[in-house]
């Protein structure tokens, strides 16, 4: 009996993921928050939660880059950075 499986009958499409892998900066263009980002990880012995700021910089940056498609626009707060966007705003002063 053969126990060798036909994968012929089934057909598989792939798909980007929704969220999660984004392609690559070919052109280097949001290098230098990436590596101000790398850089707060060093100096916080790779603490993601210290370095919140950079992150949110860097994936500004790649939202901003449409023309380049280096990730799709997407509201930070379904990003994680609600608590941040409230803090920049309560840093605004108020005009009288």
């Amino acid at each position: 009996m053969s126990t060798a499986m036909n994968f012929s009958s089934k057909s598989f499409t792939s798909r980007p993921p929704d969220k999660g892998a984004f392609p690559l900066d070919h052109f280097g263009e949001c290098s230098a928050f990436k590596e101000r980002f790398m850089e707060c990880l060093r100096h916080s012995g790779y603490e993601s939660a210290a370095c919140r700021q950079s992150a949110m910089a860097y994936l500004e940056c790649r939202m901003d880059r449409r023309v380049a498609q280096l990730m799709a626009n997407e509201p930070l707060e379904k990003l994680g950075f609600k608590d941040l966007i409230n803090e920049k705003s309560e840093e605004k002063p108020k005009k009288s």
